[in-house]
């Protein structure tokens, strides 16, 4: 059914009609499910776009404790990054792509957290008092895999944590780009690790100002886009998990766009 858009971060009929065989089922046993599924995710992305409290969310929208409870519950069962996994497939598959990347883009984000506590620490080199985002991106800049962690871990030991993830769930990957800070040791251990190759994309001594460096752009794209949504413009969770989870969403956002565009054309 039809339905009218009170805010612009609401699902759209096509997003929607793309989206609802992919959320999960209800529970067995117990109270059925009462709420309406499509509203609850209109108010985990407005709290994304919109950067607000769970607490401050519209009373046009499901009660903030019911969003929040599926927002946490999906993140607990990685019902987010399946969602982001079967999204990235569909639209890499209507690029003209194979459903799997065989390269990739890695890089990593410096935020500022708020007093909500949780790991953080102190990037030196970016002056940030918080976390790093640490994602691996295919060659479209979809998310393949984030980790959240300390901003005072050095890039080369939070690309461990990325990588070794990505290792069981990228089956083509063969090759990743990565910056000067990830040069040394790093690309023995890679190769070691998946048979990848970590090629690194260096900044020509030369140069001056802003240069758009071949295939390492495609992961500074992807921040840039996940720089449109106000939640995410500072790490405010206290768990880094649950900061993961809000990316995985933010992304599933963006790509749902792309794919109700694409079948209107």
């Amino acid at each position: 059914m039809s339905q009218q858009q009170a805010y612009p971060s609401d699902l759209t009929d096509a997003e929607w009609e793309r989206l609802a065989p992919l959320i999960p089922p209800a529970k067995p046993g117990g109270r059925p499910r009462t709420v309406e599924m499509r509203a609850v995710l209109n108010g985990v992305r407005y709290v994304l776009r919109g950067g607000i409290p769970w607490r401050m969310m519209p009373r046009d929208l499901p009660p903030w404790e019911t969003v929040y409870a599926y927002f946490r519950r999906w993140q607990r069962d990685g019902t987010w990054e399946d969602l982001n996994a079967t999204l990235r497939r569909a639209v890499r598959v209507a690029a003209g792509r194979q459903p799997e990347p065989s390269a990739g883009s890695l890089d990593s984000q410096s935020v500022k957290t708020t007093e909500r506590g949780g790991p953080r620490g102190y990037d030196a080199g970016k002056k940030v008092n918080g976390r790093k985002r640490h994602i691996l991106v295919d060659t479209l800049g979809l998310l393949l895999l984030v980790v959240v962690h300390a901003a005072s871990v050095q890039d080369r030991d939070g690309a461990k944590l990325v990588l070794e993830a990505a290792a069981p769930t990228c089956p083509r990957l063969r090759k990743i780009w990565a910056d000067g800070g990830y040069a040394g040791q790093l690309i023995a251990w890679v190769a070691a690790l998946a048979n990848w190759v970590l090629e690194i994309v260096k900044r020509s001594d030369d140069a001056r100002g802003f240069v758009v460096l071949p295939k390492r752009w495609m992961v500074e794209r992807t921040f840039g886009w996940l720089g449109r949504y106000r939640r995410l413009s500072k790490d405010y969770e206290a768990l880094t998990e649950v900061s993961e989870a809000m990316i995985y969403a933010a992304m599933c956002q963006l790509m749902l766009r792309r794919l109700a565009r694409k079948q209107a054309s």
